[in-house]
């Protein structure tokens, strides 16, 4: 274990991101808040001549970091967008897709073997196809044919280009009026990001909320909760991020799906000696609140929460912090990158390779 009070002293953290952070994964969370600012710049020069009137539904279709950028609008939008909105993430597209679609191929590389595919079946059905992408496969096809291209800048793990994945797209369903102007939201949360970015990498030790989580998580099996309405995305990303970041297996659920089924598995507080799930108290719990989860979800987080702490070793609750949606979105966002990349530290582990994904990308390519 190395959640030890050494850590209080900022030169030894220091000496550990010089020993297991060699590729600097640190800047990148740091200058997040630069990216998000260069993303809506970004977003605000690109025009295509797709008519939105003639549009009756969405697809973005993506994996990993490509596609969380669309989960994240999927979440923000669901109150205001006047067409159905959905995400996928797989090789072929729902059979519901025609000229009347909209779909937005994004593949930070270009190289996505799924997206490629699903990009193919988009120009079968002559939907209205946006590509955003960084280049490869997926640029040169649409430069070939002359097909809207959104270029965001390469050179990237996937999981830290999420503001080029995301603030462009974000503004191209505004032009073409499917949603309100989110300018407002957008200043909040590009201030809100620099603020958090100043803190979450000069406070050291307790004071730095983000590696105060990681202290708690560390050596723990993390497990994720949120309600389902609009912070389903935040939770995925926390996931994400500790696991490939951290190299740490991550969990969750979502509230209310998760009290009328994986709500039992936490089954000790009512069945004692029950040996059916052995090591509970290795498992650290992460609930994420935002201040307008539904009320009756906000209930049954109070009761769950009673029914855990009796199993789980450890239960921390996170709040969202901002005024508008999106600040709010982000803010968890946030702390959940820098919490995954404090942990990584903690594991001793360099957060940017996934060996893992790279082993298996090379084996579908031999096949």
């Amino acid at each position: 274990m190395y959640c030890d009070d050494r850590y209080k002293n900022p030169m030894i953290l220091e000496n550990e991101v010089q020993k297991y952070d060699p590729s600097d994964m640190r800047k990148l969370i740091a200058e997040f808040p630069r990216q998000a600012t260069e993303a809506v710049a970004i977003g605000k020069s690109f025009s295509c001549s797709i008519d939105g009137k003639s549009i009756r539904n969405i697809i973005v279709s993506g994996l990993g970091g490509s596609a969380i950028g669309g989960d994240i609008l999927r979440a923000f939008s669901a109150d205001t967008i006047r067409v159905p909105f959905q995400v996928n993430r797989n090789y072929t597209l729902p059979e519901y897709v025609d000229e009347k679609t909209l779909v937005i191929i994004a593949s930070y590389s270009g190289n996505t073997e799924e997206t490629i595919s699903a990009y193919k079946d988009a120009l079968r059905r002559r939907a209205k196809i946006v590509c955003i992408s960084s280049g490869g496969e997926i640029s040169r096809r649409a430069k070939k044919i002359d097909q809207p291209l959104i270029t965001i800048p390469g050179g990237l793990p996937p999981r830290a280009a999420l503001g080029y994945s995301f603030f462009p797209v974000l503004l191209l369903l505004h032009k073409l009026k499917f949603i309100p102007s989110p300018e407002k939201e957008i200043r909040e949360t590009l201030a809100l990001l620099a603020k958090k970015s100043d803190l979450y990498q000069g406070a050291e030790g307790e004071s730095n909320p983000a590696f105060s989580i990681a202290k708690r998580l560390h050596g723990k099996l993390p497990v994720v909760y949120s309600a389902a309405e609009r912070f389903d995305v935040v939770n995925v990303r926390w996931r994400g991020q500790i696991s490939e970041n951290a190299k740490v297996l991550a969990y969750g659920h979502i509230y209310p799906e998760m009290n009328h089924n994986e709500l039992v598995g936490w089954s000790t507080t009512f069945h004692k000696g029950n040996t059916a799930t052995p090591n509970m108290d290795d498992i650290a719990v992460v609930i994420l609140h935002d201040k307008n989860d539904h009320k009756r979800v906000q209930m049954r987080m109070e009761i769950t929460r009673k029914i855990i702490a009796q199993c789980a070793s450890d239960i921390i609750d996170v709040r969202s912090e901002g005024t508008s949606l999106l600040a709010r979105m982000f803010s968890l966002i946030y702390l959940g990158d820098w919490t995954s990349y404090f942990l990584a530290l903690l594991n001793h582990v360099d957060p940017t390779p996934v060996k893992a994904i790279d082993y298996l990308k090379n084996e579908l390519s031999k096949q």
